[in-house]
This record gives C-alpha cells, sequence and structure tokens, in this order.
C-alpha cells in the first residue's frame, strides 16, 4: 500500500478538494507558440496551481518548489467542500483549457500526457454530483489514521520547512472543524457511515490519543531537527517548545473533537451495507471503480474478469497438487533475514528482468505499537518527484510476520514494488502533473504484480512457488469478487458469509469483520487484483504476439514508461512499444 493518501496529493476536483480556478484568468492559449510549448506550459501551470493547494501536498510533492516557481505559499491543510456545484465546475475549468489541444500535433509524451489527464478529468466529471458520497474516514486510509504518519514523516530540508510544519499544526483544529462540517453535511443527507465505522473511528483517534507522553510527534520532531544544519542549540530547543506545545495544545484536542463530533453523529447513518443501498449508490461505485482504477469495464464485465481468473488459479492449483514433489519447503531460510536483507536479495533477483535504476537508500520503520491495529501491515512514503533516490518505508509487526509474507510485503512496498516504480519514472523526468493524476489500478497493480512474481524468488521450487503465489492470487480474488457483490450486487453479511464458505473460509467473525472492512473502503480490493490481472494478462498477449522475440525485461520498460495510467491508454502504449 501507498502512504500519503491522494486527497493530499491528487488532482481530485470531484472529492474533497477544488482545483482553483486562478488558471482561468491569465492563461489563454499562445496562438503563436508550438502545441507542445502551449501544452507544456498549460500542464505546468495547473501543476502548480494544484500542488499549492496544500502544504502537505506541497512539501511531499517538492523537495525544491522554488524550482518549479513557487514560493510563499500559504501554510494550508487544504479545506472540504459538499458542493457538487462546486466540484463540477472545477472540472469543467479544467476540462475547458484541456480541449483545444484534442487535435493538436503534440509529441508522444505529451499527447500521452494529455490522454491520461482527459481521462481522469471524464471520470472526475462522472463523481461530481456524489460529493457527499465520499467519505474521508475510511478505515485505515482516512484522514484521522494517516495523519499522524504524515506528519511525523514531514520532510524538513530548512528552517522554512519547520516553520510550515509548526503553521501547519496550529491549523489542524481549524481543518478538523471543516472535516467534522463535510460529515454533518452527510448525516443531514442521510449519507453518513453505518455505526460499527463510527466506533472504529473513535477507536483509531483514542488510540493515538492514549499515546500521551509517548506520543511519536513529540520524538520524531528533534530527531528531525538532528539533521537539520545550521540551528543552534537555543533554536532547537526553542522549536521543542514550540512543536510539545502545539501538539500539545492544539492537535491533540482536535482529535478529541472530532471524536465527539464523530460520537455526537453517530447513529444518524441509514445504511450499514454495501452501496448500492443508497439512492445513486451504484452509480456512484461504478465512478469510484472507474476513476481508482483506471478501468472503464463495466462492473458486470469485471465480475466475468475475476471470476474468470479465480477459476484459472484453482485449475492451475490442482494440477500442481496432483503431482509429485519430492522437493523440501526451504521458506524457513527467509525467518532469519532482516528487512534490509530482504530488500538487498530481491533488488539481486530483479536484475536481467527489470530495467535498472538509480541507486537509492531505503529507510525501513516501524509502526508504533498503539496504531498496530489501525494501519497498513505496511506502506511506502511516497518521496518528493525532485529528490526520490532517498525511502521510507514502515513495516506493522503487529499485521505482519516474518518469513514468506514480509518477503512478498516488501516486494510490494521496495522492489520491484512501489519504490522501484516510483524512482524509475522520476528518473524519467516526465511532465510533473502527471504525479498528481492517482490510478491505483496502475500502481497497486503493479506493487500486487511484483509481489506475485517474488514468490518466484523465494527459496522455494518451482512447483511450490506455484501453490502459495496462485494461493495468495485467489485469496485476494475472493475479497475483490465480495467487494462488488456488497456495493453492486447488494450482499448482506449472509451473502458474503455463503460466499467464502464456498472457498473454505467460514468463520462468520472473519468474514463479518471483511464484510465491515469492505462497506468502509469502496472499491479497494479491486486496485490491487484487478489491476495486477491486467498486467498479467497484458504480458501474456504480448507473450503470445511476439513468441521468441518477447522479453520480461522489454515488457517491464515499456509499462514502466508509460508511468501512472489509465488501462486503455496503458495497453496502447504498451502495444505500440512492444510491436513496432
Amino acid at each position: 500500500m501507498r502512504s500519503l493518501p491522494p486527497f493530499f496529493r491528487r488532482l481530485a476536483p470531484a472529492v474533497l478538494f477544488s482545483v482553483s480556478l486562478s488558471l482561468v484568468s491569465g492563461c489563454g492559449r499562445d496562438t503563436s507558440a508550438s502545441p507542445d510549448k502551449s501544452f507544456e506550459e498549460f500542464t505546468a501551470r495547473l501543476f502548480r496551481d494544484e500542488v499549492a493547494a496544500t502544504t502537505i501536498g506541497l512539501h511531499y510533492t517538492l523537495k525544491e518548489p522554488e524550482d518549479f516557481g513557487l514560493t510563499d505559499v500559504p501554510v494550508s491543510y487544504g479545506s472540504f467542500t459538499a458542493s457538487p456545484e462546486a466540484a463540477q465546475a472545477s472540472v469543467e475549468n479544467v476540462q475547458a483549457l484541456l480541449e483545444p489541444f484534442a487535435d493538436a500535433d503534440l509529441s508522444e509524451e505529451n499527447r500521452l500526457t494529455y490522454d491520461v489527464l482527459s481521462f481522469y478529468l471524464e471520470s472526475a466529471s462522472l463523481g461530481a454530483d456524489y460529493v457527499l458520497y465520499q467519505e474521508p474516514l475510511s478505515p485505515v486510509t482516512g484522514i484521522h489514521a494517516q495523519l499522524p504518519v504524515i506528519l511525523s514523516e514531514f520532510p524538513f530540508y530548512d528552517k522554512e520547512d519547520v516553520a510550515d510544519y509548526l503553521a501547519l499544526l496550529e491549523e489542524t483544529d481549524t481543518y478538523f472543524d471543516s472535516l467534522l462540517s463535510f460529515e454533518k453535511a452527510k448525516s443531514e443527507q442521510g449519507l453518513f457511515m453505518p455505526d460499527f465505522q463510527a466506533e472504529e473511528v473513535l477507536e483509531q483517534c483514542q488510540a493515538f490519543l492514549d499515546m500521551g507522553d509517548g506520543n511519536y510527534l513529540y520524538s520524531t520532531f528533534p530527531e528531525r531537527l538532528e539533521e537539520l544544519p545550521g540551528l543552534s542549540e537555543e533554536e532547537k530547543t526553542s522549536l521543542q517548545e514550540q512543536n510539545t506545545s502545539l501538539v500539545s495544545g492544539v492537535l491533540l484536542p482536535a482529535y478529541e473533537n472530532l471524536a465527539a463530533g464523530i460520537r455526537e453523529l453517530a447513529g444518524s447513518g441509514v445504511n450499514g451495507q454495501g452501496l448500492c443501498y443508497y439512492p445513486e449508490g451504484k452509480d456512484f461505485y461504478a465512478y469510484v471503480v472507474r476513476q481508482d482504477t483506471g478501468l472503464s469495464e463495466t462492473i458486470p464485465a469485471l465480475q466475468e474478469m475475476t471470476e474468470a481468473q479465480i477459476i484459472e488459479d484453482l485449475t492451475a492449483m490442482q494440477r500442481i497438487a496432483s503431482q509429485p514433489s519430492g522437493t523440501q519447503n526451504t521458506v524457513s531460510v527467509l525467518e532469519s533475514l532482516t528487512p534490509s536483507a530482504i530488500l538487498a536479495d530481491l533488488q539481486e533477483k530483479i536484475t536481467g528482468t527489470f530495467p535498472e535504476i538509480p541507486e537509492t537508500s531505503t529507510r525501513i520503520k516501524y509502526v508504533p505499537e498503539a496504531l498496530e491495529d489501525y494501519l497498513s501491515p505496511a506502506f511506502y512514503m511516497i518521496p518528493p518527484i525532485d529528490s526520490s533516490l532517498e525511502n521510507v518505508i514502515y513495516i506493522n509487526q503487529g499485521q505482519t510476520s516474518q518469513g514468506l509474507e514480509l518477503y512478498t510485503t516488501l516486494a510490494h512496498e521496495g522492489w520491484p514494488g512501489h519504490l522501484y516504480q516510483t524512482v524509475y519514472y522520476a528518473s524519467l523526468q516526465r511532465d510533473p502533473l502527471r504525479s498528481l493524476l492517482d490510478f491505483g489500478g496502475y500502481t497497486e497493480g503493479w506493487a500486487t504484480y511484483a509481489e506475485m512474481m517474488s514468490y518466484y524468488m523465494a527459496p522455494l521450487s518451482t512447483a511450490e512457488a506455484a501453490l502459495y503465489q496462485k494461493n495468495a492470487s485467489v485469496i485476494l480474488g475472493l475479497y475483490a469478487t465480495a467487494d462488488m457483490g456488497i456495493h453492486y450486487d447488494g450482499w448482506s453479511v449472509a451473502d458474503t458469509l455463503r460466499f467464502f464458505s464456498s472457498y473454505g473460509i467460514s468463520d462468520a467473525e472473519t468474514v463479518r469483520s471483511i464484510y465491515e472492512l469492505i462497506i468502509g473502503t469502496p472499491g479497494n480490493y479491486l486496485k490491487y487484483y484487478l489491476g495486477y490481472v491486467k498486467f498479467y494478462t497484458l504480458k501474456k498477449e504480448m507473450a503470445a504476439r511476439l513468441g521468441e522475440d518477447f522479453s520480461q525485461k522489454k515488457f517491464h520498460q515499456a509499462v514502466l514508461d508509460a508511468g501512472p495510467a489509465p488501462f486503455d491508454v496503458l495497453e496502447d502504449y504498451v502495444s505500440g512499444r512492444l510491436l513496432e
């Protein structure tokens, strides 16, 4: 799972933040310039305007914002809008500015950027009417859950960054007030979260508050100051006092007020089942799947795709299991490997099948014990696009075991997953706007594809690796099926239990937990599973068409060169590159 929630990072006019309309004035197309130059000026303005909308988005996207013409940017978390009209206006304004380039004679790279942005805005337009269906307090990826980690990793490159960080802390109560206003608007429209989700939000907030004096926002601040040159001891002491005062006097009370507000709204939710039980829930779910995955197929078509892949994997497992095997499982050797050793092993194993990337460093950090129940098994902190060679991966020891599970998890987060893909794409120095267009099907699909490949890199026989990999694929496919069943077909808990029981998963408490997690994160599993299936299917198709001329390394390079994109665009790009 990647870190830095999309509501802080991506161009998302139909969700929580609106694109500023400053682009509309004073940026008419220069008819004397070449189409490529005009297009690049347009995307540069759009990038600057959007990345400056939030301080977190700015600092996590750019190490040197002044190199992009961004100076004296006001400190802000951004704000929430409950207005579908404002969301639609934002989309339409950007679409109007983009439209003149539809038939322009653009370079291959600029045409790719145009196609990706066009798809993204078209999808956002479909979702503009569903602003209040969005849930910023979703399990695992919600603001309340991820904000503390994001703040603890807020980069300090100079004194101004420290000042921005402290100013941001001071704005937390105002930001959370805006968040609560958004939740109240949802409640008034009968769209507030179900009680079990509200209870989880309250538990997560309380777990953070219960850290008390041991809160890592106290301890990580002086650690970051130590890495910042040019500060006197007196300055460090003063800044630490300011941080302590703001965390204890603003941030923690903001969490207390958020919890109080959610507690007051609890019980106002009218639907504890899938999105399809809301008035326009089916349409909203279809939008979520399209926008988050980059897939244009209908939900029924995606259900057929999922069923076909599950059947293929189960058939392969039965075939492998029926064959005699004299090999010994050697996966136990992984138990003694440290995360750094695993990453080094994976980095070595991908040589020859993946293109090289610049030399990079990786720090392994661990999720605070108090938050282990509420954060992902692991996550990768996305570095700035102009400083991508220093990377951080968090491991949740409460949810990730040593051995094969850790090995494949680090393949997902590190090599050749998120870290590798991010560093590779940053090295291409493509249009920076692309970094704001989030396509979970590509990013999470690629990382899941990498994870599946890592089973064959582990110390296992080919048969054992295939069994483990196919089993992992089937389980993820079942979750994806349940996601669509719950949100599109209206499965109840009983329906979901019957489905999983048919595959040998019959513990009622486990299935209820799965059900509630899917309720809170609609479409989430489709990013991972269907993205992976798309990459896997595309590779098979290219291998069949090219025969002996097929090269995994060339395939991977074509996919990576395209960068995050909708799959219709990606497939055309990869096919063109490999078949030319």
